[in-house]
């Protein structure tokens, strides 16, 4: 079961730059990682077609640690932001 939701910014694919608007996010079998399962975010755009994506497959850990370093920098330059616990 994948979860999506609506995204803003871009992403670059080998013609160049192109604009995200969702992104699917699953803990699943991999694609190509040789791994019995991970975190797999397909950033999409619908307009564009099939080529117009970024897909990315993380371990477990990798996709924690990538939430805290987000937040981290997120708080630091981000003054609306309050910082996560912990962090």
């Amino acid at each position: 079961m994948s979860i999506q939701n609506e995204v803003s910014g871009i992403g670059k694919r080998q013609k160049g730059w192109f604009k995200l608007e969702r992104v699917s996010v699953s803990y699943d079998h991999p694609s190509d990682a040789r791994l019995d399962h991970t975190l797999n975010m397909d950033f999409v755009s619908e307009k564009e077609g099939p080529s117009a994506r970024v897909a990315v497959e993380l371990t477990p850990e990798s996709a924690r640690k990538l939430v805290d370093v987000i937040l981290t920098t997120l708080s630091r330059r981000d003054p609306g932001t309050s910082q996560r616990e912990g962090i």
